[in-house]
């Protein structure tokens, strides 16, 4: 089945399964011996060694501060991204890396556990949250107007997620169909 014709909830979880197995870098805040995690193994690590490693190993190593993170927060990356799209004009998107969605779904995630557990301030998920809500809302304005037009999910490119590539296709099958259904026929 085509991405397109798939839920976007489907495709998200998808992608978020090859998102964990993914590799990221990661810095040691502590020696670790050769370790088994099923059928992943850990061979010694020193402190202060970067090291490649399954997202998923790489998340639990810094959730348990044995290791720092070395991608650029999220935080940063939403805030740059909404003020990209803010500048772009109603008709035009930026690009988003192909992963962006899954990532701010798993930060929010994380956050929500985080201000549970008192280890994030409330204020500091709702900044988060609502920049969130805010790029999203203003994508797919800009998604439902170009799906009215002769603009197609090919000639968009590289600047369509997995994800928006589904709505956008949606959107634009009912776009056309309601057109064809007020002007009693051909577009």
């Amino acid at each position: 089945m085509r991405d397109e014709q798939r839920s976007v909830k489907s495709i998200l979880d998808e992608r978020e399964r090859d998102f964990a197995l993914s590799k990221t870098r990661v810095t040691m805040k502590s020696s670790l011996e050769n370790i088994d995690l099923g059928d992943y193994k850990i061979d010694g690590v020193r402190e202060g060694e970067s090291v490649e490693l399954p997202r998923w190993v790489a998340e639990e190593l810094v959730r348990t501060n044995l290791a720092d993170a070395t991608e650029e927060p999220f935080e940063t990356e939403i805030v740059k991204a909404l003020s990209r799209e803010k500048m772009m004009g109603p008709l035009q998107l930026s690009p988003l890396p192909q992963d962006f969605y899954v990532r701010m779904r798993r930060r929010l995630a994380h956050l929500d556990g985080a201000v549970k557990e008192g280890r994030v301030k409330r204020e500091d998920h709702d900044r988060v949250r609502a920049s969130s809500y805010d790029l999203i809302g203003i994508r797919l304005s800009k998604l439902l107007s170009l799906s009215s037009t002769s603009a197609s999910a090919a000639s968009l490119g590289d600047k369509l997620t997995a994800e928006e590539k589904a709505f956008f296709s949606t959107a634009q099958s009912f776009s056309r169909e309601w057109r064809e259904a007020m002007l009693g026929g051909g577009s």
